[in-house]
This record gives structure tokens, sequence and C-alpha cells, in this order.
């Protein structure tokens, strides 16, 4: 009878006796932190802390103004009105006195004299202009308009509107409202009320978002740290952002996009990892040294990437000659920064501490698949079987959904953005029935003293015009005059454009035409203009990175092109909802028949970041199969497998946040809550889980072809580990 060996008489090598791969430079990093846990801890609590003390006082700092077009005509009629007109620019503060019976009457004049006593007592206001009659003062003599000129620039003029609105109201008696309204009122107002909507879109997204993580990871301890990389970075840049209001002023939104952003990428960079750390520390029962640095080797060179991606993606927008525009990437920009740095510091560090701990108070599935989920390995499996059904499916829908992009209309906000109580948008209302439809929108026209007869003849005969006010001379420099040109048309409307373009070409030269519609005006026309050279930029930079990230042309840009046909589907739907109003009735706002002019730059640069962080994962994770194996199925399959569970996970926690800024109460958080939610759901659901897939099985190897003269050049990225 043969006999056979028993298993122990055969050579055995333990798995330990393979030795462990050299970590790379993340690897080192992540491998450091964890033995000088303490060392990382304490340097970010004293970053936090140091920095976290000036937080409290951002909003304050940060300024309310800055949309306009630097180096623009209306900026410098503002900057002449200012300097030589007593303050009588866009900036200024104007209150309207409406009375029920005629403004001769006693307590009318007292009423008047009150309003302007309190703008004279502010510093911030330099000349008061009384009301006239025929000019400031109606018709039927019952609506007056007292302006307390601009002695500060825009960003302060805000803040006297938020300490003055409040005051002038409270002079309103029996009979006689008093109002303040203009453009500095109608921006502390929008202010107030988005303040007030992000307030209540986070009280509703904090708990939501815990809520999702802890389904997705399934501990308590584990979802809790996408909340530490959110609140560190966070704090770092919202204190960051109060001390750079000391040297230059930043609007307000850079801290509502960067509490955004750094929940959302504080979300998708603790998922990837502490996923990838939970199945390298759990699944191959690794050290807690070893599993961090493997971990930082692969999901945190995907992370560097991503947060490389959505800084190139969001500085991009510093193109847009316009403070708010840039001071608003900036902001993101500091908390991404934050964030990524935390990401790679600070969360290898509280692994290395927590280690198995990391799964305290779990629920029943902690461990469910690991960090390759069983799930998302069939999916895969079924798209590389049946790859031309679901990717026409996927690119049917996407494409639909992207042609109602080709008729979207852009325009600056109207008066809607603010509540229907609001004081600007009362004081809108009344100057519009005492004065006319364009009182509003009055246009300043500066003209040399020696032309103003013939400016006026322009003016007085232009289609687009209903009035002109009589020249004023200024007291400082005679050879300067201004005059009011009153439109004949709302202040939003588009054909107001039309006049201001017409009238800077036939007024006499040295003609300046400005005010707060014409600055409206000149930064529309600035985005417009710069809009496709941030897309180009993004798009560009955005392939670069992919190429030198993933080493391989074809899929870099299948990647790029993926993520700009999910943002016209996006922008799409935006149409539908927003310009024709599709569902304003459920969403609470009524229709302005365009999208704001400034969603398209800013919002096509957030939701690239966006996306390209989601590519970033998905392509990683193959290309580390890819590496491994040389297989296309195997790096498409578990690509999907081991990044689609943080993928999914991450996409739905980032939809249900915002969609939260849809039931905020202005409409600019509304555009700015549904396109990005859509976005990050067609990305996520119809190009990164089925669309790319797909393209990596149809495209087989080439997918991964790099030039010899390219692989030279590029420097050696891997993702495999070992």
């Amino acid at each position: 009878m043969a006999t056979t060996k028993t298993p122990q008489a055969l050579p055995h090598h333990h798995v330990t006796d393979v030795p462990e791969p050299t970590p790379g430079l993340l690897g080192r990093l992540g491998a450091w932190s964890v033995t000088h846990k303490r060392h990382v801890l304490l340097t970010w609590l004293l970053v936090v802390v140091a920095l976290g003390a000036f937080a409290p006082n951002v909003e304050k700092a940060l300024s309310g103004a800055g949309w306009q077009a630097d180096g623009s005509q209306s900026v410098a009629v503002r900057t002449l009105a200012q300097k030589y007109f007593g303050g009588q620019a866009s900036s200024a503060i104007e209150v309207v006195v409406n009375s029920k019976t005629p403004l001769s009457s006693a307590h009318a004049v007292a009423t008047i004299h009150s309003v302007e006593k309190m703008l004279k007592a502010n510093s911030n206001i330099s000349e008061v202009v009384s009301p006239v009659p025929g000019i400031s003062i109606s018709a039927n003599d019952q609506t007056a308009i007292v302006l307390g000129g601009a002695a500060s620039d825009p960003n302060t003029m805000v803040r006297v509107a938020d300490a003055l609105k409040g005051p002038l109201a409270a002079l309103s008696s029996s009979g006689i409202t008093v109002t303040a309204t203009g453009e500095s009122v109608l921006w502390s107002d929008f202010n107030t009320a988005n303040r007030t909507a992000m307030m209540k879109s986070e009280l509703f997204s904090w708990p939501v978002t815990l809520a999702i993580l802890v389904l997705a990871f399934g501990s308590l301890v584990a979802a809790g740290l996408p909340l530490l990389l959110t609140m560190a970075g966070l704090l770092s840049a919202a204190g960051m952002l109060d001390l750079l209001t000391k040297i230059t002023p930043i609007s307000i939104w850079a801290m509502n996009f960067a509490l955004m952003f750094a929940l959302a990428l504080g979300i998708d960079y603790a998922l990837f990892i502490v996923v990838r750390f939970r199945g390298a520390h759990f699944g191959r029962h690794r050290d807690v040294r070893h599993s961090v640095a493997e971990t930082m080797d692969s999901a945190g060179k995907a992370v560097l990437f991503s947060g490389v991606t959505v800084l190139i993606s969001l500085s991009s927008v510093m193109v847009v000659p316009s403070p708010a525009f840039r001071s608003m990437a900036g902001g993101v920009m500091l908390a991404v920064a934050f964030v990524l740095a935390a990401s790679l510091t600070l969360l290898p560090a509280v692994l290395g501490h927590l280690g198995d701990r990391v799964d305290s108070f779990a629920l029943p599935w902690v461990h469910a698949g690991e960090h390759r989920s069983k799930r998302f390995a069939k999916w895969g499996e079924l798209l590389w079987r049946r790859p031309l059904i679901f990717g026409a499916a996927s690119l049917i829908t996407l494409i639909a959904l992207a042609v109602p992009v080709l008729g979207l209309k852009t325009a600056m906000p109207s008066i809607k953005v603010v509540p229907p109580s609001a004081s600007s948008r009362v004081g809108y209302a009344q100057v519009q029935r005492a004065f006319g439809v364009g009182a509003p929108g009055q246009l300043q026209v500066i003209v040399p003293a020696s032309e103003v007869t013939v400016a006026q003849r322009v003016l007085s005969h232009d289609q687009g015009i209903a009035g002109v006010t009589p020249p004023q001379y200024s007291k400082i420099d005679p050879r300067l005059a201004m005059m009011g040109a009153v439109p004949n048309v709302d202040p939003s409307s588009p054909s107001l454009g039309a006049t201001i373009q017409r009238l800077r070409s036939v007024l006499p030269n040295g003609s300046l035409v400005g005010g707060a519609p014409a600055e409206n005006y000149d930064l529309q026309v600035a985005l417009a203009s710069k809009t496709p050279v941030v897309i180009g930029l993004v798009l560009l930079l955005g392939f670069l990175l992919l190429v030198v990230a993933l080493r391989a042309l074809l899929i870099a840009a299948i990647g790029v092109l993926t993520s700009l046909l999910a943002t016209a589907g996006a922008f799409g739907v935006a149409r539908l909802v927003f310009q024709n109003g599709v569902g304003h009735g459920l969403l609470g706002f009524v229709p302005q028949g365009f999208l704001d002019a400034w969603g398209p730059v800013f919002f096509f640069a957030m939701i690239f970041a966006i996306s390209m962080d989601y590519t970033v994962f998905l392509l990683s994770s193959a290309k580390e199969h890819y590496e491994i194996s040389g297989d296309p199925k195997e790096a498409m399959v578990n690509g999907i497998a081991h990044s689609g569970r943080v993928i999914f996970s991450a996409a739905v926690v980032m939809i249900a946040v915002f969609f939260t800024f849809a039931l905020s109460g202005p409409l600019p958080p509304k555009e700015m809550g549904i396109t990005l939610g859509v976005a990050v759901f067609l990305d996520a659901f119809l190009v990164r889980l089925v669309l790319v897939p797909v393209l990596l099985r149809l495209t087989g190897r080439a997918a991964w072809w790099l030039p010899a003269r390219l692989n030279k050049l590029l420097p050696k990225v891997n993702f495999s580990h070992g």
C-alpha cells in the first residue's frame, strides 16, 4: 500500500517568517504617528485650542460684501462717489420713510429729523442727504428717502446696516414706517437669513450624519472619527480665517462653504482610512503599527491625491476677479488643508491609540466584509458580465439629465434672495411703488463737468431710462459731476444689462456708469468670461494629477470626462428646478427664471472636487489590484469590492448633508444644496459605481497603458502594499 506524507512532515513556514514590505513615505509617516501618538495628539490639541480660541469671533469678523468685479467701471464709480460726492455710493444706507398722511405733517417731519440724527451719529456715515421734492419725495408726498453716505468700505457698511436697521425701524410709529434698504442692507439681511438657515441645516445634518456613519461603520467609536476630523479641521480653519481678516476682508460665505467641505471630506477620508485599517488589523490580524503603515501606504496615498485634487480644483476659482469668490475658495482650501493634514497625522495617531477599541460599542455587522465587501464584489462581477446593459442605462440617464443645461440662463441674484419680511425687501417694494419700477436700481453716472449737457441729453433720450436726476458737482473736485439715471425696468431684469452696455458706448469720453445694478452686471460679465477658463483649468489640472497618480492616460481621461458628465446632469436638474420652477412649491421658493450667475463657476469647482474624491478612491483601489495581478478583471472587480462600500456610505452622508441645505430659507443655499446633492448622487451611483467600472471592463489593459517615454518622466507611484 502506498504511503503518503503527513502535513507535519512537509516543510512549514509561518506567515510571520515572511518579511514585512518596507513602507513608503506615507506608511512611515503613519507608523511614526503611531509610535509618537502622544506628541501628535498633543500637537493637534494645541493647534485646535490655539486657533479654536479665535473661532467664536469669526462670523463677526467676516465680511458681508465683496460681490464685485475688481477693475470694473462700477467699482470705479463707487470709489469716486464715496470720495468726491459725500459717500453717495451704492453702499450708502437708504432709509425709506412712508406715511399714510402727507410728509409735511409735524409728525412726519419729526420722524425724518430723527432718522437724519441717527445717521449723523454713526461715524461710518459721511454726508446725510435730506429728501428733495421731485427727486427723493414721491409725487403723492407720502414716501421719502433719506440717504446716509458711505464713509467706509462696502464690508464695513454691511456691518453699519446690521447696527442701524433695527434702531431705524424702531422710529416707526402709528401711520409712519421707517425702513432701511439699499445694497448694504440687502447683504445684511441676506447674511442674517443665511446664518439662520445654516444653523437650521446643521441642526438637521449632524444627527443624520452620525446615524448614517454608525450604520456604515457598525461601531459608535469608529463613526465618531470622521466627526473628529471635521471638528479639528473646522475649528482650526475658522480660527485661521479670523486671523486672516486682520490682513484682508474675507466673505462670510467662506465659513459656510468651509463647514460643508470640512464635514464632507472629513467623512470621506475617515471612511476610506478607517475601513482599510480595520481590514488590515482585524482582517489580516496584524499589529496596530503595521496595520496603520499598510493603510497609509494605500488608502493614505489615495487621500493625499484626493486632497491635492480638491485644492487644485478650488484654486482655479482664484482667476475670477472678485474678492468674494477668491475668499470663498481660500476659506474652503484652508479647511481642506487642515482636514487633509489631520487625516495623514491625527487619524493614524488616534487609530494607534485605539487599536482594537476602534470597534467599541459595535453593532452585529461591524466586521461584515472588513475592507472587502462581498456585495460590491458581486456587483462588480455582474457589471463585468453585462457591461453594455448597465453602461448604456447609466449613460442614457446622464445624457437625458444633462440636455436641459443647454438652455440654462444665469443672472445676478434679485431681491427675492431675502425673505419678504426683510427690511431691504420691504423698502425696495416701497421705493418701487412710490418712484417707479426701476427706482431701487438707480444707475450712477459720473462724467466730466464739461460734458454734463451732452450726458444729460444722451440719458434722457435713451430707451432704457425713465428719468434723470439733476447733476451734482463735486465740492472736492469741481471737474466731476454725477447724475442718477432711473431704469424703466426692474433692477434684476436681464434687459438692464443691455442698457448699461449701450450707455457706456454712447456717453461722452471719460464717463463712467455704475450703481448697484451695474456692479451686478459687471460681475456677471466677469463670471461669464472666466467660467470657461475655470472649467478648462480644473479639467486640465485634474487630468494631469490623475495621470501622475494612476500612471495611465486613458483611465485618467475617463475619470475626468465622466466627472464632467455628472456635473452637466446636475446643472440640468438645477435648470429644471430653479429656472423652470419644477418643485418650487415643495422647496418653498419663488423661481427667478434663472440660476444665480455665481453658481456655475463655483458649483462646478466644488462638484468636480467631490467627484474626483470618489474617482481617486475607486481608481486607486483598481490600480492597486492591477499592480499585483496585471488582470483587468481583478482590478475592476476588486476595485469596486474595496471602495464601493466607502463611496456608497460617503455619498449617502453627503447627499443628506447637501439636501438639508435645500430646507434653508434663502434661495442661494437651496441652489447649492440641490445642485451639489444631485451631483453627488449622479456621480457616486451612476458614474463611479456603474459607468467607470463598465469602461474599465470595455477598455481592458488599454485603460492602464502608459507610453514608455512618459513612464520615465513620471514619479513612481504605487498603491499596492506587499
